[in-house]
Order: C-alpha cells, then structure tokens, then sequence
C-alpha cells in the first residue's frame, strides 16, 4: 500500500537511512561485472592507483545509494521514477568495511506544467562513512503522483 506521495515531501526536511555494511567481496564482485579497472579488483593493483587502495566503483556507490532510498521510501512511495540525475560526485573512495549511510535532502518540488497528477521532488543524497564523510553525493528530480491531483500545489 502507498503511504508517501508527493504531498508528504516537504522542501527542507532531512531524512537519514541505513547504515549499510560495504564489503571488500562485494566491491569486487561488482567491480568484475560492471567496472573491471584494477582500483576495484586488487588490492595490490589498486595501491598504485589515484584510489591508492581498494575502493568501490563510483556506480556501486550509486547503486547501493539506489538501493538504500529504495529501502527507506521509494518502495513506499507513489514514485514514478525519474526523468534523469543533475549531477553525481565522488569525492572519496568507498573502502571495504565501511559503514555507509545516506542523507536524503529535498531541496524542491514542484507540480508538473503538463501532467498534474504528479510532481516533482529534487533530492540532494550523500554517502556518508562512520566519520560522517561525504563519499559520494547524487542531485536528481523523481516524479511522484499526486493524493489530490485537482488541488493547489
């Protein structure tokens, strides 16, 4: 059942999720699938690298970012996707072992000009370590259906 739709996100409010365990296995499970340059496979490789160590790929960042707001509200959520990302940063290296979570900001919203039965919320998401860094940061619209598509915005 859908608990959240676009009238339920408010420009301003702050949401934390997870935290999620990242594990050397998994970086380099997807690093070989997806990503297979040597700063995601080895560790001996990786120590020569800009990374200078084993890191995740900066699309299994994006990934695990996906997959923890789908836990925290998309899921539940009258979401009809996105039209497409504004802007993604990864500005440190995600290691093995490290605990992430995610700080979700909505910056806007808005109605949609030619489908009133949904909206738009922006959303400004950062990857945070147990130090609270920011690893990686992600801007994107996603289109979410409307409670009351007559009503003013």
């Amino acid at each position: 059942m859908t608990k959240y739709y676009w009238e339920d996100f408010e420009p301003g409010a702050v949401t934390m999720y997870g935290p999620r365990l990242v594990t050397r296995e998994e970086i380099i499970a997807f690093a070989a699938e997806f990503d297979p340059q040597p700063m995601h496979l080895d560790e001996v490789a990786a120590s020569g690298t800009l990374l200078g160590g084993l890191g995740a790929s900066g699309w299994h960042s994006c990934a695990l970012l996906m997959r923890m707001i789908c836990d925290g509200f998309v899921l539940d959520a009258a979401s009809m996707g996105s039209p497409g990302v504004d802007e993604v940063r990864w500005l440190k290296p995600l290691r093995p072992g490290t605990q992430v979570r995610l700080r979700a900001t909505i910056l806007d919203k808005r109605v949609s000009n030619s489908r009133p039965d949904r909206g738009f919320v922006k959303f400004h998401f950062e990857m945070l370590d147990e130090a609270d860094t920011v690893l990686t940061t992600l801007t994107t619209p996603l289109m979410v259906l409307r409670r009351e598509p007559g009503a003013a915005a």
